[in-house]
């Protein structure tokens, strides 16, 4: 049974065409991988189809009475609400019948015996829809999904604006779950997760029997859950039944025998149009020419895409740094509270270290006390020489209204045009890219724009935060690359281990330092 249908839908931002007559179908039951590079549409899509977004053209329609639950990466949540206020409003359809029960309660003294026995009516059915909607257990339901995604070791009465990237993620997921919609629709749900939690969302996911579409460039998590892909690339959207690992075969095999059709075509076209040339002048081989010509004007020409620039990512690398990066003595770091035990940290030149652990738990702080942002609750960090530092944080939250151009130019502007555009393209960005504005860029692009600024500032240490979250696959595997062949050094907080394993000499779990409980 169809879920949802999209017909021939296009769309697309000022002269940029992101979608060109797509048709879409999702069935019960299916486990959906929706993928593609950055700024392929992959958001834009889901924004469309939860009708945050109006086509420029096309159809989608829901089948009726579906409840679509929706984890959009970029969600906001209000100051002032504590996590339990946020839970809370998965079940807020709830608390407004019990209020509209509590009404009919309060009318019944002033009415007649025929409105009474209708009210009656109406309370009964309400109070059954309450009992079996479990209306009297949702305090117990929550602290078992809180629980499940960790976040009561936060506590549920903490502001939402106090919480860290992570801590939002897994409150925003934990109030889809409560929801049970009939269907799921989750963009890049591991960002900011942790390692155990990514295990207990795949088990979720897993077991779960209706319908979802997944946009993830985590790729063995992607592997364990999907049983369908649908990739966006060039204004479409192709189907494929499998994982992403049968995709990648099935998409190299059809864009190799798409390569082979084109030069045999283009070699015929060529011979065709040169044998019109020659010979249509001539009266006794005109007839001939003009049947190739008709030929020519009959056949459909085969197109093939141009290929999307893969981002080259290649540090600048500075003096070098004395033999000492950081030693910490009795470090003690948070907030307003202590987050770890006092801790004696070394770190020496060449060192490529990976912070691990559970969300919330300080890994972020530590970086920052390191590089001195934040003063220590007590202890000391004592930095060595020559140091020249690039950071790069887990997230921006403020709007950025600068050009891609501007952005770098103002970082840079001993460069001249050419050289900033030579170097955004270098890190996988197209030209409409970078003649827009950051604000309406995808994660992955903005990522990307941040990465140039990086990559262009002679660095001998690198500080980085989650810097694979909204990475397509290609950007990925190239950071990858890059971190690897990096002279200096690095401290990485990251929470994919098929990323960080080949690039770190040792990884540190900051989970032994904690003050947190788990």
């Amino acid at each position: 049974m169809s879920i949802l249908n999209v017909e021939r839908l296009s769309h697309g931002f000022g002269d940029r065409a992101i979608f060109n007559d797509v048709s879409f179908r999702l069935l019960k039951g299916e486990h959906i991988g929706l993928i593609g590079a950055n700024g392929e549409g992959k958001s834009t899509f889901m924004n469309i189809i939860t009708g945050k977004l109006q086509p420029d053209d096309g159809k989608v329609e829901w089948s009726k009475r579906m409840r679509v639950g929706y984890l959009d990466q970029h969600a906001v949540l209000s100051k002032g609400m504590t996590m339990r206020d946020v839970l809370k409003g998965a079940f807020q359809y709830l608390f407004d019948m019990e209020q509209e029960m509590n009404d009919m309660y309060g009318r019944m003294g002033d009415v007649t015996p025929e409105e009474l026995e209708r009210l009656l009516e109406d309370v009964g059915t309400i109070q059954d829809t309450l009992t079996n909607q479990d209306f009297y257990m949702i305090d117990a339901k929550i602290e078992e999904t809180a629980r499940g995604l960790g976040l009561t070791d936060i506590g549920l009465d903490k502001d939402v604006n106090d919480l860290s990237g992570g801590q939002r993620t897994k409150v925003l997921l934990a109030k889809l779950l409560l929801e049970k919609p009939d269907i799921l629709l989750l963009d890049e749900p591991t960002n900011y997760l942790d390692e155990q939690h990514i295990e207990w969302l795949k088990r979720y996911l897993n077991d779960y029997e209706n319908a979802f579409i997944l946009i993830s460039h985590d790729i063995p998590f992607l592997n364990s859950v999907i049983n369908l892909i649908y990739h966006m690339e060039n204004q479409a959207l192709n189907r494929y039944v499998g994982d992403y690992d049968h995709f990648l075969e099935v998409h190299e095999m059809r864009k190799s025998q798409l390569e082979s059709a084109y030069k045999r075509q283009q070699q015929e076209i060529s011979e065709l149009k040169d044998f019109v040339q020659r010979n249509k002048a001539s009266v006794a081989t005109r007839n001939m020419a003009m049947s190739r010509q008709k030929k020519l004007d009959k056949m459909e020409v085969i197109e093939i895409a141009k290929e999307k620039p893969k981002p080259q990512f290649n540090f600048k690398e500075g003096r070098t740094a004395g033999k000492l990066i950081f030693e910490a003595t009795d470090l003690v770091i948070g907030y307003d509270s202590p987050l770890s035990r006092p801790l004696n940290l070394r770190m020496e030149r060449g060192q490529k270290i990976a912070l691990v652990g559970a969300n919330g738990i300080g890994k972020t702080t530590l970086l920052r006390s390191i590089l001195g942002e934040i003063p220590a609750l007590s202890g000391s960090v004592h930095k060595g020489e020559n140091q020249q530092v690039g950071y790069f944080q887990q997230e921006i939250k403020e709007s950025n209204n600068n050009t891609c151009i501007d952005e770098v130019w103002n970082e840079f502007p001993s460069l001249n045009q050419f050289e900033v555009r030579a170097a955004l393209a270098r890190c996988g960005l197209t030209t409409k890219h970078i003649e827009s504005k950051i604000v309406v860029l995808s994660g992955g692009e903005k990522a990307k724009v941040r990465l140039c600024k990086l990559i262009n500032r002679e660095t001998n240490l690198l500080v980085l935060d989650e810097p694979t979250n909204h990475l397509d696959v290609d950007a990925k595997e190239e950071l990858k690359r890059a971190l690897k062949a990096y002279k200096g050094s690095i401290i990485l907080i990251s929470h994919e281990p098929d990323f960080y394993r080949d690039v770190v000499t040792e990884t540190w779990n900051c989970e032994s330092w904690t003050t947190k409980v788990f």
